[in-house]
């Protein structure tokens, strides 16, 4: 179908008309993005403070990624896992010491990572744990979002996720999020339970930040049961938080990482399993697989966007100004009386909004933000999550502090 230069309207009636209705997007149709801005079709500029859910953590279209995505689809695309290929043995090397881990396993989509994090865990119970046959057992934190696959939403607590889609996978156990004691208890009870599947920030939940020192407890906890303690760092991971990895926060290197959205910085899908070699040996050849996943060409992008991340010191510019953001943000939620709080760790953040006497108050005002020319998304009705590049500068952020408190007071 050739282009003619459709109007934003008639885009957007095309997806309504063609599409399946599994999204509610904010009246914007994005054409073109650089860095942390985005532009529609009208040629408005915006600043993109979702960063695609944080998978354009290094910018959009950053040169360095898509030379290397170009490069590579012009050479070799897609082997399958049925040969090798020239480029997977290097990502495989270069990830591992990246994050500190013996190997890996590619897969394409977080919740593919995810899914594959589930069966390892489960392998590793009965063939090294010594759990019986089908008993295995997975611990998941309340209020979670690890994807939207039949398994996932299992152990999923939102009616959104689970209503109509049974009946569900068995084998998973809710805890709260944020209490080792609760973890301790079921761990105690269930000697079947092979691991503890957990986002160090609750990210889609408005970006829950638990207690300084749980994870590491929950670590502690984790090792005392012999258990496996899985980090879901698909949305906290590559640098969003502050650091490279949330879980350093508390000084934890989980025993299984799972990885996706920034790890190509949103240039193709690419997602990863990380975890030594006494954990990921249990798979073995058959027992796994995508035929995507390892392709050459997710393998370059892979490199380039880490690359990006320790070149540009995205870690630490996501950590200082995370505290400036917060700092202003802060001083805004003092005077206004529609901004009840924020809270967040590094670039990662979400405003708390009074939507008392109007329930889609959080909706309205992420619309009077795209008028003003910043992109934003709520979640669960009454919380904006702010996620910009993390390229952006001091003074842009500070332009998007202005544009958020002119907004907040065009609703008070």
């Amino acid at each position: 179908m050739k282009n003619t230069n459709y109007t934003a309207i008639e885009l957007m009636n095309m997806e309504n008309e063609y599409g399946a209705h599994n999204y509610h997007p904010l009246p914007v149709v994005l054409d073109r993005g650089e860095g942390v801005f985005v532009w529609d079709v009208n040629g408005k500029k915006y600043y993109d403070f979702l960063a695609a859910y944080s998978a354009v953590n290094q910018g959009h279209c950053h040169p360095k990624i898509v030379d290397a995505l170009i490069e590579q689809s012009k050479r070799l695309a897609l082997t399958s896992r049925a040969f090798f290929n020239s480029k997977l043995g290097p990502y495989e090397k270069f990830i591992t010491e990246y994050f500190g881990f013996d190997m890996m396993l590619p897969m394409n989509t977080g919740a593919e990572a995810v899914e594959t994090a589930l069966k390892l865990a489960r392998k590793w119970a009965y063939e090294k744990k010594g759990v019986e046959k089908d008993q295995a057992h997975i611990l998941v934190c309340n209020d979670n979002f690890h994807g939207r696959t039949t398994t996932i939403v299992s152990f999923s607590v939102d009616p959104v996720a689970t209503e109509h889609y049974g009946p569900f996978t068995p084998g998973f156990t809710v805890v709260p999020y944020n209490d080792v004691e609760a973890l301790e208890k079921e761990l105690t009870a269930n000697p079947n339970i092979a691991g503890f599947l957990v986002e160090p920030i609750q990210g889609e939940a408005g970006v829950n930040v638990p207690d300084d020192g749980y994870l590491k407890a929950a670590y502690e906890v984790c090792k005392k049961h012999h258990v496996l303690f899985i980090a879901d760092e698909v949305q906290t991971g590559i640098a969003r938080t502050g650091k490279l990895l949330a879980c350093q926060y508390d000084d934890v290197q989980p025993d299984v990482l799972i990885l996706g959205k920034a790890l190509s910085g949103g240039a193709y899908p690419v997602s990863a399993v990380l975890a030594n070699k006494d954990i990921m040996e249990v798979f073995q050849p058959g027992q796994h697989g995508s035929t995507y996943g390892g392709n050459p060409v997710a393998a370059e992008v892979a490199i380039a966007a880490l690359q990006v991340v320790e070149e540009e010191k995205l870690a630490e510019k996501s950590y200082e100004l995370g505290l400036y953001f917060r700092e202003e943000m802060e001083k805004i939620c003092e005077r206004s009386p529609i901004a009840e709080k924020v809270r967040g760790k590094g670039l990662m953040n979400a405003l708390i909004i009074d939507n008392s006497d109007h329930k889609n108050l959080a909706w309205d005002v992420c619309v009077k933000l795209g008028e003003n020319g910043l992109l934003a998304k709520p979640t669960h009705t009454n919380i904006i999550r702010f996620a910009p590049p993390l390229v952006i500068t001091k003074e842009q952020l500070g332009d998007c502090i202005k544009i958020i408190e002119k907004t907040l007071r065009s609703f008070e």
